[in-house]
């Protein structure tokens, strides 16, 4: 299993405690990803989440990229990238 930490900079301040709100329930929807979680902290949205075969991260990061066009309704330029992968069983 990888657990994957990712974050998206460049939010509007005014729309992050909202959108990994949001965003975190989208990923309800996506049961290929367990125990998803995103929070604001105040610059960027982080993403975690676990899944046996994304070994870089992309597919999620891909994942969170959809999310948040979906969830932010304001134009903002922002780029995600990954904060670490953990392999563990």
């Amino acid at each position: 299993m990888y657990r994957i930490v990712l974050a998206c900079d460049g939010v509007p301040p005014h729309l992050g405690a909202e959108a990994a709100k949001d965003i975190a329930e989208e990923f309800t929807h996506r049961p290929w990803h367990q125990n998803v979680r995103c929070e604001w902290d105040g610059v960027s949205l982080i993403l975690e989440g676990e899944n046996d075969w994304d070994n870089d991260g992309q597919a999620l990061a891909d994942e969170f990229s959809d999310a948040t066009a979906a969830c932010i309704t304001e134009l903002f330029a922002g780029s995600i990238a990954v904060r670490s992968i953990t392999t563990f069983s």
